[in-house]
């Protein structure tokens, strides 16, 4: 007889232990950015944002990466001027950052929305000098060069900096920002949804500023009593994109404007109000100038010079300090542009202007005659090629291809360009601006291709090439449409240096005449032409543009064509050298 014992019961199964989803300081940096808007990220990875990148990247982010962080500045720069929304640089701790950093208080100075983002090393043994890897006071180093700056510790914090960075950028005088990022914040967890509780989106960043009335009562009241007067527009007319309301006032007025180089095309060049030509005439005989987006800066010879000693300024800017910087201004306008120019034009309706009829013929009269002078400049057929040999086949593919954005730098490239080409259409010309930096191109032509989808072209000289030319990689890889001219004349001004002690080494100002720059194009993949005269320059360029493809041109110009400093020689003068040794 067998016995059988009873089954044991079975053991209950505890449920599976639950743990919440986490998420990195990373994660919420790259969902921060995405929350304020942020759609496209510059920069160069490395230790220790490099997974931040294919987080943002995965987030919908476009990242652009360069070979080098100035570059990256300069197209994160470009891209906040053209959409007033802040260009973001990314990149790596220490002399990633100050690479970057570069750009970003360029940026400042020209009042463009940027926002830096650069990983930083663990604070403690930076505090205490102690050697850590790439260990650098960013923040520290940031804060006297750019608009603001902040450090971020804690991962909770990371929403507010970038809302913060957002409305620093953006609001007032636009300007960089540098959010310094430490490593244990981009490493640090949280559980996912605590983090998601953190995101909100700024309540308008960049509010408008309303002029008084008695400040546009008073700048009314002097236009309108002025018998020659001019408005002079400033990037800052462009940057505003407030186009319409400025051709209305122009146009309503009659009054003759001059534009400064990056707001040319925001009146067509070529407008019958137009006193591009007339520089002078302005600086000299106008009795009361309106400032519009502009600064009596160096580029204006700080409104002394030649301006009319008994001239009178009206200045519309955001910033009250700009006020009476360098001249007194007699009518200041202190406000956001389009608040301004929007009070203006209400208080001049019905107001008849005592500006002499006189003064705008006389201005028509001065530049057709200066026009049709210059023009004799660009027509010789001359080989080698001088720049403006070269650039009359510039002008003729630029201006009958007006929607191209031109990107343009250089010493005599950068002016001769910029006197040669006309301009049709607002924020289609971007330059070395403010400072009159060079290295600025290829970051340049790929930001506003980025932040466009337009065709570019920059036209560069063959000094301000050697900047940032190994980006041009960086525009074959993206495939951008894109056609880079480079003017060879083989030097820093020209190729005609002489070393004064004679001991077999180049001038200083001596580069390489028979450099083949197409050769680097060819490289990278781009269509790539060399040209040594007019008729072939014309060609290439032609079908370059029409291509939409990364191109790169190599323009041969002669050794001696460009003189120092271009049209500022003054400011280092040839009679400093001494030649008698």
């Amino acid at each position: 007889m067998s016995t059988t014992q009873p089954a044991s019961p079975a053991t209950p199964q505890k449920p599976a232990p639950h743990f919440p989803e986490q998420v990195t300081g990373m994660y919420i940096l790259a969902k921060a950015l995405k929350n304020v808007g942020i759609d496209t990220m510059y920069g160069l990875v490395g230790i220790p944002v490099t997974e931040f990148a294919y987080i943002a990247q995965d987030l919908g982010i476009r990242f652009i990466g360069f070979r080098h962080e100035q570059q990256a500045g300069m197209a994160a720069a470009t891209h906040g001027y053209l959409t007033k929304t802040p260009g973001v640089l990314l990149t790596v701790s220490s002399l990633g950052f100050m690479n970057g950093l570069t750009a970003t208080t360029n940026a400042t100075v020209n009042c463009y929305p940027m926002i830096q983002i650069s990983g930083s090393s663990v604070r403690e043994p930076i505090d205490l000098d102690q050697g850590t890897y790439e260990g650098l006071d960013q923040l520290n180093v940031a804060k006297g060069l750019v608009k603001a700056a902040y450090r971020v510790n804690k991962p909770e914090d990371i929403p507010t900096a970038v809302a913060r960075a957002y409305r620093a950028a953006v609001s007032g005088r636009p300007g960089g920002v540098y959010l310094d990022i430490t490593t244990p914040c981009l490493g640090a967890i949280m559980d996912h949804a605590d983090a998601d509780k953190l995101f909100f989106q700024p309540v308008d960043p960049a509010p408008a500023q309303i002029p008084s009335p008695q400040a546009v009562e008073r700048a009314v009241s002097l236009l309108a009593s002025a018998k020659r007067p001019a408005i002079l527009l400033g990037k800052g007319a462009a940057y505003a994109q407030i186009d319409d309301k400025i051709k209305h006032l122009i146009e309503s007025t009659g009054i003759p404007f001059y534009p400064m180089s990056m707001a040319k095309g925001l009146m067509p060049d070529n407008h019958p109000l137009s006193a591009i030509s007339a520089r002078s005439t302005i600086m000299e005989q106008a009795d009361v100038v309106m400032l519009v987006g502009a600064r009596l800066n160096w580029l204006l010879s700080r409104g002394h010079g030649k301006w009319n000693p008994d001239g009178k300024f009206i200045q519309l800017d955001i910033d009250p300090e700009e006020i009476d910087c360098n001249r007194p201004i007699a009518a200041p306008v202190v406000g956001d542009l389009e608040s301004s120019v929007d009070a203006i034009i209400a208080a001049l309706a019905g107001k008849k202007l005592a500006m002499d009829p006189a003064w705008v013929s006389g201005i028509q009269s001065e530049s057709k005659v200066k026009n049709a002078k210059f023009l004799e400049r660009l027509e010789p057929q001359t080989v080698p090629m001088t720049h403006w040999s070269a650039l009359g086949s510039v002008k003729k593919v630029l201006e009958a291809n007006p929607d191209v954005i031109l990107v343009n730098e250089g010493a005599n490239t950068l002016d001769d360009t910029r006197d040669s080409v006309d301009m049709f259409l607002p924020r289609h010309r971007i330059d070395c601006a403010t400072w009159a930096i060079m290295g600025m191109g290829m970051g340049s032509a790929i930001g506003a291709a980025v932040a466009s989808g337009k065709s570019v072209v920059a036209v560069e000289g063959d000094s301000a090439f050697g900047f940032s030319g190994m980006d041009f990689s960086t525009i074959c890889r993206y495939k951008l449409p894109v056609t880079v001219c480079i003017f060879n004349n083989g030097g820093i001004y020209n190729g005609i240096g002489v070393n004064l002690s004679h001991d077999g080494d180049p001038a200083p100002t001596t580069l390489d005449v028979k450099a083949r720059y197409d050769k680097l194009g060819d490289a990278f993949g781009a269509t790539t032409y060399y040209v040594t005269t007019p008729a072939e320059l014309f060609t290439a360029l032609t079908e370059a543009v029409a291509s939409k493809k990364p191109c790169l041109i190599d323009v041969q110009l002669a050794a001696d064509s460009g003189k120092e400093s271009g049209h500022i020689g003054y400011l280092n003068p040839a009679s400093l050298i001494d030649v008698t040794v």
